[in-house]
């Protein structure tokens, strides 16, 4: 009982939107998630997941994100 309260006033770290580089809720992502190679990640919105859904390694790499 007392790990269950500890940890609804815990706040979980933000993710960071690989697209936009937005914080991202991890509980509640709004644009929801997408696992590559083994690393969930978190977006936004939904066009940012699907714009890295599509194509990843430019996002990941620095290439592409930071605007939409």
């Amino acid at each position: 009982m007392v790990g269950k309260f500890i940890g609804f006033l815990t706040k979980p770290e933000p993710a960071i939107d690989p697209v936009c580089h937005m914080n991202v809720d991890t509980k509640n992502p709004p644009g929801g998630i997408h696992d590559h190679e083994g690393v969930t990640y978190y977006f936004c919105g939904p066009g940012c997941r699907v714009k890295f859904s599509k194509e990843p390694e430019p996002y990941l790499s620095g290439e592409k994100g930071g605007h939409m």
